[in-house]
């Protein structure tokens, strides 16, 4: 399992920690998880239910909400209304930056989170709780003994799981006014629900009460003796595997679906050498998804000209490969004549010139694309390395085939209107 860190920008601006578990291979799909009341994104079960989920293919986020872990604000400044927005800035961040979450999974208070976002997140496919309450009101009981201070005071300073939290007045008044029962009742999605009956912080009745405003398909998980927090290892192992086995389900990400991964509507194999695929990503207006063999990338337009900025530009593309290929072409030369090169930078602009402005290009009439290339050499080199290098850049590959000719043979295909659905599910989904 590979892990990465970074921050993203909630509800209200502040910087969110966040951590983004990855299966070694692509990611069949991505989840999100949102942790306990009070708790934070590395909490034992939040680690070992990502890291099982991982080894299943699925990429999952888990993050620290406004106030708590490693994120910025104020806690106190919270409510679940404002939990609910930080979900959906965090399905946004993975919309933007690798895929939108088919899967949420709440654990206690963030089960209650991802119910009511659900709904505002459209690519959400299937959704998991953990230990949730039927009422986020229900949380309210662990400050019991302070309700009246914080009526008359308008906030009070609390122990939370031995943790001094200071919570007001607005908090009790946002909990009160959610109406979760209608919110699961209209959710549409697939729903498992994991509670243990002994669990001592949330009730079993809770369990109960979600089951029953759910609609079908709803499945209920006994976590038999386990606790709220799944302290044990164990326990958290089995909601990881039963929940993986689960989202296959309706993530469709078992064997058929990696079949259907591995080709494009043509039956040509996509991790074939040389074959890239693109399609629309249905996401914004221009945003493309771009599949090169087990690669993902993502391809769009400046807002400017309509697009929504989650990518780079074809031409930004057509750069790059430019770029990477001179790049490897030197490297490649200057290890197989020893020679001290420590890093190569190579930098690329392209535009569109007036033919007249080209003293030595054939085309004299019209417009003409431009590519300027500075190519930077760190390390010991003399200046007759350095110029050999600079020579043979020109003869790297992408560099020989954009300056000769090139045919582009284009076929159609027909794909009847009923059959669309099926014939996009043979496309990976890209980050």
């Amino acid at each position: 399992m590979r892990s990465e860190k970074f921050t993203f920008p909630g509800s209200e601006g502040q910087e969110l920690a966040a951590r983004l578990d990855l299966p070694e291979g692509a990611p069949k799909a991505y989840a999100l998880f949102a942790h306990c009341f009070t708790c934070n994104k590395d909490i034992f079960s939040a680690q070992r239910i990502a890291a099982g989920l991982a080894a299943r293919g699925i990429a999952v986020l888990r993050f620290d909400f406004t106030g708590l872990g490693h994120s910025d604000g104020e806690f106190a400044n919270t409510n679940f209304s404002s939990n609910i927005q930080d979900l959906l800035a965090a399905a946004d961040h993975l919309r933007q930056a690798y895929q939108a979450p088919k899967l949420l999974v709440g654990h206690s208070l963030g089960g209650a989170a991802v119910l009511a976002a659900a709904g505002d997140i459209p690519e959400c496919e299937a959704v998991a709780t953990i230990g949730a309450p039927s009422d986020p009101a229900h949380v309210a009981h662990n400050f019991t003994d302070k309700r009246e201070e914080i009526e008359r005071e308008g906030e009070a300073e609390v122990q939370l799981a031995g943790r001094p939290f200071r919570i007001k007045k607005q908090f009790l008044e946002d909990i009160a006014a959610q109406r979760l029962a209608e919110r699961i009742a209209g959710l549409r999605r697939p729903l498992l629900i994991f509670h243990a009956p002994l669990d001592e912080t949330v009730g079993i009745d809770n369990a109960s009460g979600i089951f029953l405003a759910a609609k079908h398909p709803k499945s209920f998980v006994s976590l038999d003796d386990a606790d709220h927090l799944l302290r044990r290892k164990q326990d958290a192992i089995y909601v990881a595997e039963v929940l993986a086995a689960w989202a296959d389900r309706y993530l469709k990400t078992g064997e058929a679906e990696t079949d259907a991964r591995s080709q494009g509507r043509g039956g040509e194999t996509l991790d074939a050498e040389g074959t890239v695929v693109v399609r629309e990503t249905g996401e914004g207006f221009l945003s493309q998804h771009v599949v090169a063999g087990r690669h993902r990338l993502r391809a769009d337009e400046p807002t400017s000209v309509g697009g929504d900025d989650t990518g780079p530009t074809p031409y930004d593309l057509l750069l790059a490969a430019l770029g990477a290929c001179t790049s490897m072409t030197m490297r490649m030369y200057a290890k197989r004549k020893n020679w001290p090169l420590q890093r190569a930078q190579v930098t690329l602009r392209h535009e569109k010139i007036h033919a007249t402005d080209c003293a030595d290009c054939e085309t004299k009439e019209g417009r003409i694309d431009r590519i300027d290339r500075t190519i930077r050499l760190e390390g010991p080199l003399d200046d007759t390395q350095r110029e050999k290098l600079l020579e043979i850049a020109d003869k790297c590959p992408v560099h020989r085939t954009l300056h000769s000719e090139v045919r582009i043979v284009t076929q159609g295909e027909a794909v009847a209107a009923d059959a669309g659905q099926s014939a996009a599910r043979a496309f990976p989904e890209a980050p």
